[in-house]
C-alpha cells in the first residue's frame, strides 16, 4: 500500500468533502482558502491517487426500517484457502453485511450486520451464515442504541 504525505490544503479538502461530497468546487475552494482551479486540480489528484475512492450519500437507516445492528464474532473450523475465500466472498455480496474484518483474538472475523429486526437476523444466521462451509461458531452482540456513528476519517 502506498502512503502519501498530505499538505494542509489537501487535508482540509478531505475534511470538507467528508462533511459534504455534494459541495461545489467554488464552495470547497472558499472553505479551504484556495482559488477554484487549483482546488479542483487538487481534488482530482486525490481521486486519481485513490485517496478519494468514491462519493456516497449517507442514508438514515431508521427511515428505511433497518433498526437492528448486530455485531457478529465468527470463528471458522478450518482455515483452508477455499473455506476462507468462500466465507469472505459470501460476506462481500450480502447487502446486510456492512463491514467485515478478519481479526485477532478469540474469533476469526467481526461482521457488522444491519437488518430490519431480529427475525431478519435469524433468517440470515440460519439460512446464510450457518450454511457456509467452515463456520463453526457465531457469537452475536445486539446493539441497544447508537452512541456514535461517524463516517468521516480523522484527517
Amino acid at each position: 500500500m502506498e502512503n502519501f504525505t498530505f499538505d494542509a490544503a489537501s487535508l482540509k479538502i478531505l475534511e470538507e468533502l467528508q462533511k459534504s461530497s455534494a459541495i461545489s468546487t467554488n464552495e470547497l475552494a472558499e472553505k479551504v482558502g484556495m482559488s477554484a482551479t487549483p482546488c479542483w486540480r487538487r481534488q482530482k489528484e486525490l481521486e486519481e491517487k485513490n485517496v478519494i475512492t468514491r462519493y456516497v450519500a449517507i442514508v438514515d437507516r431508521d427511515k428505511l426500517g433497518l433498526r437492528q445492528v448486530c455485531l457478529l464474532h465468527i470463528s471458522l473450523a478450518r482455515h483452508d484457502p477455499g473455506v476462507v475465500e468462500s466465507f469472505e466472498n459470501a460476506m462481500r455480496v450480502r447487502p446486510e453485511v456492512m463491514e467485515c474484518y478478519e481479526v485477532t483474538g478469540t474469533s476469526d472475523y467481526l461482521v457488522k450486520l444491519i437488518v430490519a429486526d431480529m427475525n431478519t437476523y435469524h433468517d440470515f444466521l440460519h439460512n446464510v451464515l450457518l450454511k457456509l462451509p467452515g463456520v463453526s461458531q457465531v457469537n452475536t452482540s445486539v446493539a441497544l442504541r447508537e452512541v456514535k456513528y461517524e463516517t468521516a476519517l480523522p484527517v
